[in-house]
């Protein structure tokens, strides 16, 4: 009966506006019930900064949602949308094995120090609750992770279960090429992130010309996932969420944020990013985002060099079950249905480990 009702439901919802923003505020009051602002016990690193960093501007803020298990995990997005907004889909699949932890990029600034000492202070206090977190990122958040664990000298001590990387964007030249470079076409978000960095940082009027195209870039690859889908409430709520975000974030913002891009390393496939369990997930249309020439994506899909970067890690293409609806970079929002199962499959072969070390 529920399968004939609901059908009916969301059609007479869709179509009036009033009862859609009522449904959308529903689902919005139930997440914020749900994902609450968390204070980390161990603060140590994030203080020790606070005479270099601008923490007001810079800090990140930290949420968390109870789960049922001991295998926690810490979301750190892509560029948009927000931790807290970007695994909507996967929720209640991650409660299952733990409590989830999301760090929001601040709006006003950003600084890879700061976040790193956020993230480790994070990962410091979930182990002193004799808990591994699992580091899940997105993207560019997935950047973030590597430069991490292969450059922060405290991420050697702390205990980390696993890592998940979603669409993986490792470096700058994953999306941006050399100018020489023109062959297959220019990507809207590769000649965004060109025009950004090609200004001077004193040129305050031009940078905020270029942030205000990529606000525009980043809202029309939302709007063009979301085209010919019907959309649940919770798809509206946080299309909303994500359309405020990028309205309220101001230049200087995104500005930092292509910074801390254009900071990450290339990867070399010379030495290990992680050591332990590793799942990295690839869109089947992940190429129509990152440039031909992605370095990442050429390590990745090389058997030999994969191993190298993650000796203990499996790669997985995500691919779409519908005809002429083909997975999109870190497209967990609107294609959840692909991912999860793949998702799943891999927290469960956690659980063995956890086994072993109990006895």
């Amino acid at each position: 009966m529920a399968g004939l009702v609901l059908p009916r439901v969301l059609r007479t919802v869709a179509g009036h506006p009033a009862l859609v923003e009522v449904a959308c505020a529903a689902a919005g009051l139930l997440r914020q019930m749900s994902i609450k602002p968390f204070h980390p016990s161990v603060r140590k690193r994030e203080l020790e900064l606070r005479d270099l960093v601008s923490l007001h501007a810079c800090r990140a803020l930290v949420f968390k949602e109870k789960g049922a298990g001991n295998v926690p995990t810490i979301v750190v997005g892509g560029f948009v949308p927000d931790a807290t907004e970007q695994v909507e889909f996967q929720r209640s699949l991650l409660r299952e094995y733990g409590s989830i932890y999301y760090i929001n990029y601040p709006r006003h600034g950003f600084s890879t120090e700061l976040f790193f000492a956020q993230l480790a202070d994070l990962i410091e206090a979930i182990n002193n609750r004799d808990q591994k977190p699992v580091l899940f990122g997105v993207s560019f958040g997935c950047g973030l992770i590597a430069r991490f664990l292969q450059e922060n000298r405290d991420s050697k001590l702390l205990r980390i279960r696993g890592v998940v990387m979603a669409s993986p964007v490792l470096c700058a030249e994953d999306l941006i090429r050399p100018v020489r470079e023109k062959g297959e076409g220019v990507r809207m978000l590769e000649s965004n992130l060109r025009r950004i960095l090609g200004r001077a940082d004193n040129d305050g009027e031009g940078i905020g010309r270029q942030i205000e195209r990529a606000r525009k870039c980043f809202q029309s690859l939302f709007e063009i996932g979301a085209q010919n889908r019907s959309l649940s409430s919770r798809h509206l709520s946080i299309k909303k969420k994500i359309m405020q975000v990028i309205e309220e974030t101001p230049a200087v913002g995104g500005y930092q944020r292509v910074l801390a891009l254009k900071q990450f390393v290339r990867p070399a496939g010379e030495r290990p990013i992680f050591w332990g369990a590793a799942l990295t997930l690839l869109a089947e249309e992940e190429e129509n985002l990152l440039v031909p020439t992605s370095p990442t994506l050429g390590l990745l899909g090389h058997p030999q060099q994969r191993k190298t970067l993650f000796p203990n890690g499996v790669v997985r293409r995500v691919i779409s079950d519908v005809a002429g609806d083909a997975v999109a970079h870190a497209s967990l929002i609107f294609h959840h249905r692909c991912y999860n199962p793949l998702i799943r499959e891999w927290y469960e072969n956690l659980l063995p480990a956890k086994l072993s070390e109990a006895v």
